[in-house]
């Protein structure tokens, strides 16, 4: 069973604040089983965006309850990021959006095997 998206985004946002980042939820989603998509801003005019791995890529043995994938890698201007983001929430209404402020570009995110 998963954890619900809003408790998932609790928990992430907490994670990112006791390693010292900034983390805040940009957009609040369906709080059963809305998509979580992480925005990692570094300060200095590049992000990385981060969205649901897709299910070819998880491995049934990894014990993660969610895992993602890049959908824009770090060194991405951030113009583009927000460019992809718009297109996201014209998609998926329900989405949540995590921003994360971390000058070392840590997501704080089980990240699946490329």
């Amino acid at each position: 069973m998963r954890l619900k998206s809003a408790i998932f985004v609790s928990a992430l946002i907490r994670r990112a604040q006791v390693e010292g980042a900034y983390a805040v939820v940009r957009r609040k989603g369906a709080e059963e089983a809305g998509a979580v998509f992480v925005k990692v801003a570094l300060l200095d005019g590049t992000a990385a965006f981060y969205g649901p791995a897709p299910q070819s890529e998880i491995d049934e043995s990894f014990p993660a309850d969610r895992l993602f994938s890049p959908i824009l890698g770090p060194g991405t201007p951030e113009a583009d990021v927000e460019a992809r983001i718009q297109k996201e929430v014209r998609f998926d209404p329900d989405l949540w959006l995590v921003e994360i402020e971390d000058r070392d570009g840590r997501s704080f995110l089980d990240l699946a095997k490329a």
